[in-house]
């Protein structure tokens, strides 16, 4: 009788390394389901599609596991093991990960999970300390975490042992440098990959200074992401939040926003920023808002021009001298 075809799970990131990793699955006749857990920093933008592109590109299906209210509630302010640099928990968000990923294992009819990672690329996540925290908090005890870039510097996980996956076709690359990965990606024809290095927002020091500022004033809930991920960024003077579009595309996505937390602010007859302010603001910080929005538009100084404030229309004058405004930017 013929033994059925193994399946896997991938943890997708659309990157370079973790496109290998199925590629490296697929050779040895291994389907691969690849999966993006989305706990809302991965990027400003939506990028499903384009890892939808790169995750065929590497022969495999793709789906999203959106768990960005769980990861809030549970992991982001409380992480076991730390924070990195900048409001970045790598080490428990890994775990968090692979922990979705094993309980999905069934569901997707799969046998043992993938990753991209390499040992020593990354100095707090990929550590071989840190990738044993992660395997103890995916709660992985048989040893389903299978690294092919780094499998012949790591011990036998259970597919090798198994003879799911042929270790000799794995790799042993440890550390930093790139050259073999880049080598493998011009073997396979693939010019269109993230670059190392970007991703993960929490990463990013003026992304932090947004969060740290953010949880002063409230709790953080999964509709703020997306406030913090665009526009100027302003705290003013009683505690109200104003977020200013820089560009056309900014404007599109907080014109998309949909929070009760905000209301939304933008010059009637002119061009010029989509704006967000917190609902709760004074009447000052109101006034302070429309003529700081007014004055990001295509206005005149001492000319007055009609302004959508929520509900309501304004008329007002833009703020005298925008450069004053700099006191109020988070970043």
């Amino acid at each position: 009788m013929k033994s059925k075809q193994k399946r896997c799970l991938a943890l997708f990131s659309g990157g370079l390394d973790s496109m290998i990793a199925i590629k490296l699955m697929k050779l040895q006749g291994i389907e691969v389901t690849a999966l993006n857990i989305n706990i809302g920093f991965g990027s400003k933008l939506d990028t499903s599609k384009l890892m939808e592109k790169r995750a065929n590109m590497a022969g495999a299906d793709f789906e999203v596991i959106d768990v960005r209210d769980t990861y809030i509630k549970n992991i982001l302010f409380d992480p076991k093991f730390g924070y990195g640099k900048n409001f970045n928990p790598c080490i428990d968000c890994h775990g968090f990960m692979f922990k979705i990923a094993m309980e999905l294992l069934s569901k997707y009819d799969a046998s043992f999970l993938v990753t991209g990672e390499v040992v020593g690329q990354r100095p707090m996540s990929q550590r071989s300390d840190a990738l044993q925290s992660v395997r103890k908090l995916a709660g992985d005890e048989e040893g389903l975490i299978l690294r092919p870039l780094s499998a012949k510097v790591m011990k036998p996980t259970k597919p090798e042992l198994e003879g799911w996956v042929k270790r000799e076709e794995l790799l042993g690359i440890n550390g930093r440098g790139r050259e073999e990965q880049l080598a493998l990606a011009e073997k396979f024809g693939w010019d269109d990959f993230e670059k190392p290095g970007g991703g993960c927002l929490l990463t990013d020091i003026n992304f932090t200074k947004k969060m740290k500022d953010f949880i002063k004033y409230d709790d953080l809930e999964v509709s703020d992401i997306d406030v913090l991920k665009n526009g100027r960024q302003l705290r003013l003077d009683d505690g109200a939040k104003l977020i200013i579009g820089r560009d056309q595309e900014e404007n599109k996505r907080i014109e998309d926003i949909k929070s009760d937390k905000y209301i939304f602010l933008k010059a009637k007859d002119v061009p010029g920023p989509s704006s967000l302010l917190s609902a709760n603001a004074t009447p000052k910080e109101l006034n302070l808002a429309i003529k700081a929005v007014l004055s990001f538009a295509k206005t005149q100084l001492n000319k007055k021009y009609d302004i959508i404030v929520g509900e309501k229309i304004f008329n007002e004058s833009p703020y005298e001298n925008r450069a004053d405004l700099r006191k109020y930017f988070i970043t």
